[in-house]
């Protein structure tokens, strides 16, 4: 039986000669370090010269029949993952089939990059995964292009090419230049209705692709065939109109879903904190049972692009999340045979207890906790730019709050939590129900969010005015803001020293808060020359019964972290939720990322440690919250092992030092 997570081995067998004899190589490897799947490419990379001709199809048909055939005989699953829909880049390819172009907002058209709204395109795409689909893959991959940002060399993507042009037209009932269109959608201000209707322009042609390719593959394939989505950010998607439900239905029942999660090259392990989110924020937006299958690459795809630690510390972290598989893209796509990386395959067999340890405590029934991260799909709808003209001006960063509380060792969650983070320009896109819903609960909100939920009238249920939001490359009427103070309320409350300063002085835009009677003031803003800017953080009862805190600062993810720091954001997160979290908080080093879940009848907090020095991370516990019965070490490419800890009331604190991405995990009933 086949254990999860399942190792998906993405590799390119070329068509020609060898390609038996290669696959045969492919075939022991996996057999030898825990493979269970192979994804196979089809003109990928270094090999992609452009769409393919019918000529190169019927050679890399052949090629891959073959390679499936030895890879199904070795009892491995194939599926497929055909290297292109649109395209990812022009790359110095061109265009060989009479494909309408995409075309850039700045009406640039793409070289190798087709249009969404092309008929010959949409052809071409339903008959080469048809073809494929004949040779009863388990899955057929739509890769990441699926999509119209991040085009390259586009500067932001496609979609205002004419063909599309026509489409919006026939929408509203008009015709609209290129420059007019853009000129509407990124306007300051309220959104123009364009900017809505493009959205829905753009997401009415991919659902068309996505049903033709859904009923072709089902048609071709006998109903044995399914599909694959790979998925890129959140807040660009919102700008394409995507409705991920929709889209999940119309690619049909089963469709598996490739979450983007992690760099593809090495980074600090503080970067697991990002990862950790996108795979959180990616949860709700798919089916309850579909397959998740998240990706672990390493770019340019040999072992010195990614260290073997970093490797293994993103696959347990997917595998936490509850990955069913793990698409693996660690092999170079001109390799040819996997026989001369016995590194990597080294490294996939010393994860595998890790991985299985995981997936004991990551069942279908897990359910996440911690702070709740809001988001709403159609935040490029309802978002007010800058005046730039750019169309990233529409993407709302659906990182923001998640990346200022996770570094700080507090969990977080998509689901409705008591306690809620909103942050930036995702308050323009909250519905008012929902608004109303926060405001009811415990909420943080950052400086912008606090101005935009004023501008929508909710002002009187934050506790503060905000008198204005400064921009740091601004020339400042007054003196400019530069310092954070703690106040004797918010040191009393954080046990840290009393007048501890901070600085503030990096902050792209800092929100001048005034608080109003009743309103208590945890710290306040400074100039250069400590006299009082505004106020800085406050906290407050509002009519709705909840509880809101309001940081001043604009993009509180880029304030310097601190102990102290810390200690004030568990403060403030444990006052709004009544006096003390529902979920465990941690400290004892910087960067020690918590997860915090029930799976099935026991509760899991996995702590890692995303700083380059080990730490023994120390575990808050909420009220009422007993201590853990089990704890576990697990260190990178090793066997997990037991860990002591000692029980303090309320706190748990590990005494065996938990290394460089390394992860201590407690469990409890």
């Amino acid at each position: 039986m086949t254990e999860r997570p399942r190792y998906a081995l993405r590799f390119q067998v070329l068509p020609g000669p060898n390609v038996q004899e290669e696959a045969s190589e492919l075939a022991r490897f996996c057999a030898r370090h825990g493979v269970d799947e192979v994804v196979l490419f089809v003109a990928a990379e270094e090999f992609f010269s452009g769409h393919v001709q019918p000529t190169e199809e019927d050679t890399w048909y052949e090629g891959v029949a073959i390679a499936a055939e030895v890879l199904r005989a070795a009892r491995l699953e194939v599926s497929l993952n055909p290297w292109v829909t649109a395209g990812h880049a022009d790359r110095g390819r061109v265009d060989t089939h009479g494909f309408a172009p995409m075309v850039s907002p700045e009406g640039v058209p793409a070289r190798a990059q087709a249009s969404f709204a092309c008929p010959r395109w949409r052809t071409w795409l339903a008959g080469h995964y048809g073809r494929f689909a004949e040779l009863d893959f388990r899955v057929l991959w739509l890769e990441d292009d699926f999509r119209f940002h991040n085009h390259g060399p586009l500067t932001w993507g496609g979609g205002f090419e004419p063909e599309m042009l026509d489409r919006f037209t026939e929408l509203a009932g008009a015709e609209v230049s290129r420059e007019e269109l853009l000129a509407a959608v990124t306007a300051p201000g309220r959104p123009h209705p364009w900017r809505a209707l493009l959205a829905r322009t753009w997401g009415e042609a991919q659902l068309e692709v996505a049903a033709l390719l859904r009923d072709t593959v089902a048609t071709r394939s006998g109903g044995r065939s399914r599909l694959g989505l790979m998925s890129s950010g959140l807040g660009a998607a919102s700008v394409e109109g995507r409705d991920w439900h929709r889209l999940f239905r119309t690619l049909g029942e089963g469709t598996a879903h490739r979450p983007h999660f992690a760099p593809y090259g090495d980074a600090p392990a503080s970067s697991l904190a990002r990862s950790v989110a996108l795979l959180e924020l990616q949860r709700p937006l798919r089916p309850a049972d579909a397959e998740v299958a998240p990706e672990v690459e390493n770019w340019p795809h040999t072992e010195w692009s990614k260290s073997d630690t970093q490797t293994w510390s993103e696959m347990v972290t997917a595998t936490f999340s509850g990955a069913d598989a793990l698409l693996l893209n660690v092999l170079p796509f001109t390799a040819r045979t996997p026989q001369a990386h016995a590194r990597t395959g080294r490294m996939l067999s010393r994860s595998r207890p890790a991985l299985r340890w995981a997936a004991e405590r990551s069942g279908p029934d897990l359910l996440t906790h911690g702070v709740g991260l809001p988001w709403y799909g159609d935040a490029g709808q309802a978002v007010r730019t800058r005046g730039s003209g750019s169309m990233r001006d529409l993407e709302v960063d659906e990182l923001a709050g998640a990346a200022f509380l996770l570094p700080l060792g507090i969990p977080v969650t998509a689901r409705q939590s008591a306690v809620s983070v909103l942050f930036g320009d995702l308050a323009w896109a909250a519905p008012d129900d929902d608004v109303r819903r926060l405001l009811s609960g415990g909420l943080l909100l950052d400086g912008t969010a606090a101005a935009i939920l004023t501008e929508r009238g909710y002002g009187d249920q934050l506790g503060v005015q905000v008198v204005e939001v400064a921009e740091r490359d601004q020339p400042s009427p007054g003196a400019a803001y530069a310092l954070e103070r703690l106040t004797a309320a918010g040191a009393e409350a954080a046990g840290v020293l009393p007048d501890t300063l901070a600085s503030v002085n990096n902050q792209p835009r800092i929100a001048r808060l005034s608080a109003v009677a009743g309103t208590q003031v945890w710290s306040r803003i400074l100039d250069a020359r400590q006299e009082h800017w505004g106020d800085g953080l406050t906290l407050a009862r509002n009519d709705l019964g909840g509880s809101v805190a309001v940081l001043a600062a604009g993009d509180p993810r880029s304030l310097p972290r601190s102990d102290q720091a810390q200690a004030v954001v568990h403060a403030v997160l444990n006052r709004v939720a009544g006096g003390s979290a529902a979920w465990p908080l941690v400290t004892g080093g910087p960067h020690l990322i918590a997860q915090f879940a029930e799976a099935g009848s026991r509760f899991r907090l996995v702590v890692t440690n995303g700083s380059a020095d080990p730490a023994r991370p120390i575990v808050h516990l909420p009220a009422g919250m007993p201590g853990p019965d089990h704890v576990t070490l697990l260190t990178p490419l090793a066997e997990p092992r037991p860990a002591a800890c000692v029980l303090s009331p309320g706190a748990v604190e590990a005494q065996t030092e938990v290394p460089h991405r390394g992860i201590l995990v407690m469990e409890w009933n």
